[in-house]
């Protein structure tokens, strides 16, 4: 996976070739991402669905993530981060099915890694179950749900821990029920104002 080749561009935006994963992030070279979050609605209550990631990733293992979301390769359209989808979360979707929410930019760094993303961002308004979901236990160790207005509130400081459920897969592939309170600790470090952005365009929609 660290030799996968991903297009890579400079400060404006500009393709100028390609590097290996592990150099994109060694180097910090701007790279393509691509984002789909969910959402769902049960009576009057609108919920974003999120990815808890594997214990074994090498970046943010064990923290509440995107819905689904993965590099683009260098032979790869945005259309083809629909693949994120299938393999992560066993959901199969169209590229027609989504709700485009714009591209992003965004750096997130830690030591020995830079990881600046333009993230194609699209939006899945799905009515799935949690029995729906199958996933790539290498890269996703769970799927939880939390109310749209918590996690608003989490990012725009209003509340410090907000209410999760879901399930998540142990050591033997059992479904395990999971009950979480959880702090901006437990997601992962991209800046508050990256999850306002996107939270801000998800509400148009909703």
């Amino acid at each position: 996976m660290e030799t996968e080749q991903l297009k890579i561009f400079d400060n404006k935006g500009n393709e100028i070739g390609a590097a290996t994963r592990s150099d994109v992030h060694r180097l910090g070279y701007w790279h393509e991402v691509f984002h789909c979050w969910f959402v769902g609605k049960e009576e009057d209550t609108n919920y974003i669905y999120l990815q808890l990631r594997s214990a074994n990733k090498k970046d943010y293992p064990n923290l509440y993530d995107i819905t689904a979301a993965g590099h683009l390769l260098a032979d790869e359209t945005v259309e083809d981060g629909v693949r994120e989808i299938d393999e992560e979360l066993g959901i199969s979707v169209s590229f027609q099915e989504l709700t485009p929410l714009g591209v992003i930019h965004y750096c997130t760094t830690k030591e020995n890694f830079i990881d600046k993303e333009i993230a194609n961002v699209y939006l899945l308004k799905t009515n799935k179950k949690m029995e729906d979901f199958t996933l790539q236990k290498e890269e996703v160790a769970g799927i939880v749900k939390v109310k749209f207005t918590d996690f608003e509130a989490l990012w725009i400081g209003e509340k410090d821990k907000i209410d999760i459920s879901g399930f998540a897969i142990n050591d033997i592939g059992e479904k395990k029920f999971v009950e979480d309170r959880a702090g901006r600790d437990k997601f992962v470090p991209h800046q508050a104002d990256f999850y306002q952005t996107v939270i801000g365009k998800i509400k148009v929609h909703l």
